[in-house]
């Protein structure tokens, strides 16, 4: 019986709190959205999982935890701590990203420009709300709706807060079809929703190959903190496009960004422990997170409705196409072409919508950047 007895105090039952049970609660509610409603199941479903796996309490002296020196799990979080899954993510994203939408209509490129606005905003907000200057870089690039760049731009400038802000980006990314319709419809009348664009011209295999050399040369000269993120975008984009390394880049946008995406979200939901992630600190940071990407949203429809003051005929932009400034790729894109074809079913709106979705993951890498120089200086 006294064995017995010393058994029962080693359970996770017995030590559980309401905090650990909120966020299992939390985790499978994740796993669901993932399964039953098909938001973003590559991300939301290890995170589920994740969060579920680390909010299990365990006996004290046992190294088990994210947080534990040693523990199995704290080798696998390295890879988020230090930085080295989203750079991999961004190889992942190059080599399965076509920019020839982009650059067969260049002034696109301005939309996810403006979409950045919502980091910047949400940087002074953090701001006035008294966190530091670091903190509130790191908090604003949620609003970019871009997970890695969010986790690797955290893991530098605070990285005590790595897990609410992974938490919020990843979020807000599966959330991209229920948050943006309704800012869109609230922006644009009936009449902009049913502008038709001109179809994109044919982009030359040689421009394809010389966009990720010269736009990597132009972003890191800009921004060199984005070196990183936007080197390994443009590295996968030029072994995809310059058709001699097939294979590296078929690995790349296969396998391998694969890989790196279970280890990067199981290892992000593990390290949501309620003891550090509930709290009014946290709370705050989602509902900044929030705000963040709303207004990123409305800057790129608000960009786009100015843009056509400018424009004449068929070069008029439809100003759903603003709301894919932000970088959730491809989501933002298809939730334009759903919009747009609830007004008018023969409106195809996703090619030209991924002009600013693309863009957006360029802009929110060398937001990073530029935040990451400043702020650490």
């Amino acid at each position: 019986m006294d064995i017995f007895s010393s058994f029962l105090t080693t359970t996770a039952i017995s030590t559980m709190t309401w905090g650990n049970a909120l966020m299992i609660v939390i985790g499978i509610i994740f796993i669901s959205l993932a399964i039953i409603k098909d938001y973003e199941p590559l991300l939301l479903l290890p995170i589920g999982f994740g969060v579920v796996v680390g909010n299990i309490p365990f006996v004290q002296g046992m190294s088990l935890s994210v947080y534990d020196e040693g523990s199995v799990l704290s080798y696998i979080y390295l890879g988020v701590s230090h930085g080295v899954y989203p750079p991999l993510i961004f190889l992942g994203i190059g080599a399965m990203t076509d920019f020839s939408t982009m650059l067969s209509n260049p002034k696109l490129v301005l939309l996810g420009a403006a979409a950045q606005i919502g980091i910047f905003l949400t940087f002074i907000g953090a701001l006035f709300l008294g966190f530091t200057p670091s903190e509130s870089g790191a908090i604003g690039i949620i609003g970019g709706a871009d997970g890695p760049t969010a986790i690797f731009l955290s893991a530098i400038l605070a990285p005590h807060l790595l897990g609410a802000i992974a938490i919020a980006a990843y979020s807000y990314m599966a959330l991209v079809p229920v948050i943006q319709p309704p800012i869109m419809r609230l922006l644009t009348s009936e009449n902009e929703r049913l502008i038709k664009m001109k179809a994109p011209r044919e982009v030359s295999q040689r421009e394809k190959i010389i966009f990720p050399v010269v736009a990597f040369l132009i972003a890191a000269l800009i921004a060199p903190g984005s070196v990183v993120l936007i080197g390994m975008l443009f590295f996968g984009n030029l072994m995809k496009e310059s058709c001699v390394t097939e294979r590296l880049a078929n690995t790349a946008r296969h396998a391998f960004i694969d890989i790196v995406t279970i280890l990067l979200g199981f290892s992000v939901g593990a390290s949501t422990q309620a003891q550090t992630f509930l709290t009014p600190q946290s709370l705050l940071i989602f509902g900044l997170g929030a705000l963040s990407f709303c207004v990123a949203t409305a800057g790129g429809i608000l960009f786009a409705k100015l843009m056509n003051l400018f424009l004449k005929g068929e070069n008029k932009i439809n100003p759903l196409v603003g709301a894919a400034g932000v970088s959730a790729v491809p989501d933002s894109a298809r939730v334009v072409q759903m919009v747009g074809q609830q007004e008018d079913p023969h409106n195809f709106l996703l090619m030209h919508a991924m002009a600013p979705n693309v863009a957006g993951v360029i802009g929110s890498a060398i937001a990073a950047g530029v935040l990451w120089s400043v702020l650490v200086l």
